[in-house]
């Protein structure tokens, strides 16, 4: 079934800043005591919240200074001004949405800045989603509280089962399976078996979604 919208995710999905993120925070857990490979960042704290993740690493030893939060998104804003690419296909995939008339939101739980970080670097393809940019941070429900997604729908005049998420994290899949709206799973990295059990459609390429959704490529 083609749906009446579609929500994105931004980081991992739309742009490529997962990477920078999960090199810079290896290199600040490691000066303080704390040393967790990539594989591990990505099972703790992907598609969390930089508050959570401060949280957590606390926990497992990590000295982290009471103003780490803002400091680090200092740094990370930082370096991902230097330069985020996209993930392959986005500028084409938007291009057949835009093309189909179905209206787009992003939910991210990364913060209204960062998303006009990463995204204001590709002003064409921020634009197609006409200000529909909406942080879990800000609205006080980061996922998996359904309430992002909801909100996200409801500001684009759609009901939640006539959306479509498309999300690379567990914690963002889960989300949409909360608010009861169909999920996409991007798995561009490994099996996708983390997101399958959370009941989402296991992509691997942002370009399988035209065909997933009934849409011309």
């Amino acid at each position: 079934m083609t749906p009446k919208a579609i929500l994105f995710d931004c980081d991992g999905v739309l742009v490529d800043s997962e990477a920078i993120t999960f090199t810079l925070l290896a290199e600040d857990l490691a000066d303080h005591g704390l040393n967790l490979t990539r594989a591990e960042m990505e099972q703790r704290f992907l598609g969390g919240t930089i508050g959570g993740l401060f949280t957590a690493a606390r926990g497992l030893g990590a000295s982290l200074p009471d103003d780490w939060i803002d400091t680090f998104y200092a740094r990370l804003y930082a370096r991902l001004a230097q330069g985020t690419p996209l993930i392959d296909g986005a500028e084409e995939v938007l291009a057949v949405i835009a093309k189909a008339g179905i209206p787009c939101a992003v939910g991210s739980n990364g913060s209204d800045q960062k998303m006009q970080i990463t995204l204001g670097q590709y002003p064409d393809l921020k634009a197609q989603f006409h200000g529909h940019l909406y942080s879990g941070q800000s609205l006080g429900c980061p996922k998996p509280d359904p309430g992002l997604w909801l909100h996200a729908a409801q500001a684009l005049g759609v009901a939640p089962a006539d959306c479509v998420v498309i999300d690379d994290s567990p914690t963002g899949c889960l989300g949409a399976r909360n608010a009861g709206i169909r999920c996409l799973g991007l798995a561009e990295h490994d099996d996708g078996a983390r997101l399958a059990a959370t009941g989402a459609e296991v992509i691997h390429s942002l370009r399988d979604v035209p065909a997933k959704l009934g849409l011309g490529g």
